[in-house]
């Protein structure tokens, strides 16, 4: 691949869990981004002990040669009204400019299970009505507009536990979306969690592929998940997820797809794992290793 189309960065969730903040409540905010900038990544998301002010974020990350490429937004398009929505994003991608970011992306959580500690990640997902469709479609597209707008790629994220999960289901936002304004967030973790072949997912959208998330899946895991009903809380927390190459996606076949298919812009290592048991350093060095050897880059 080559390395003047294509960065690399970090998330933070393999030092500090978002969703479950006892995970990696140990690690700083400066450990993170300097043991990302020491592993040889040039870019993070945003987690949630990063400063919320631009400058002070700026003073922490620009000496580490880090920079801020994404963050997740929680749309509410289903179960709250645009405005309000809208009021949000338009908040969010403020900050992301200062930053200068030019990535936001979104995943649809009303009636998202993700983060239900007492529901069965796979029993348990949510199914859109055809109304609940179209608003989301429809809203995204307006968000997209905003976002194109501001110089901005709205990347859709297809997410465990939401109602954008699957293929068929990422099939229908992408068809019922303008791509104009609306971009996929390719996850190669989160379409092998669900089941589906990540390889030919990415064959299917890469044209309209504007963000990628690499993470890895370990099997045994996920066998393990099934049988046992587990949330997907559970699920991260037992260590379903991990780096590329510490499980049993094949990304070699996923840079070949990226290339061939011109593909410009940020691939982001994202694994959360439990830091405890997955000392994040240590699998940061371990994603680079792997990533120079397969890509190139």
């Amino acid at each position: 691949m080559d390395k003047k189309k294509v960065k690399l960065a970090m998330a933070p969730i393999g030092w500090t869990n978002d969703d479950m903040p006892d995970l990696g409540s140990e690690n700083t905010f400066e450990q993170c981004v300097s043991e990302m900038a020491l592993s040889g990544f040039t870019g993070s998301e945003v987690g949630n002990k990063y400063p919320k002010n631009p400058k002070v974020l700026k003073q922490y990350l620009d000496p580490r040669g880090i920079q801020i490429c994404n963050q997740w937004f929680s749309s509410f398009l289903t179960t709250e009204s645009l405005p309000v929505v809208k009021k949000a994003f338009n908040a969010q991608l403020k900050f992301l400019e200062a930053m200068g970011a030019s990535v936001i992306g979104p995943a649809e959580q009303g009636k998202s299970i993700q983060g239900k500690l007492d529901v069965p990640i796979f029993a348990g997902k949510p199914v859109f009505t055809d109304d609940e469709w179209k608003k989301l479609t429809n809203g995204l597209n307006e968000l997209g507009k905003i976002a194109k707008e501001k110089g901005f790629k709205l990347c859709y994220h297809h997410h465990m536990g939401t109602g954008v999960q699957t293929l068929a289901e990422t099939d229908r936002l992408m068809e019922n979306t303008d791509p104009a304004y609306v971009y996929l967030l390719f996850d190669s973790g989160h379409f092998t969690f669900s089941g589906e072949d990540p390889v030919a997912a990415l064959k299917k959208h890469i044209k309209r592929v504007g963000h990628v998330h690499l993470k890895d899946v370990r099997p045994n895991v996920l066998k393990a998940v099934k049988s046992k009903k587990m949330s997907f809380l559970d699920a991260v927390r037992a260590g379903a997820f991990t780096v590329p190459g510490d499980g049993c996606i094949d990304f070699p076949s996923i840079f070949k797809v990226l290339e061939e298919g011109k593909y410009k812009g940020w691939m982001v290592v994202e694994a959360e794992q439990d830091p405890a048991k997955a000392n994040p350093f240590e699998y940061a060095l371990k994603a680079r290793k792997y990533i120079k050897e397969n890509a190139g880059i």
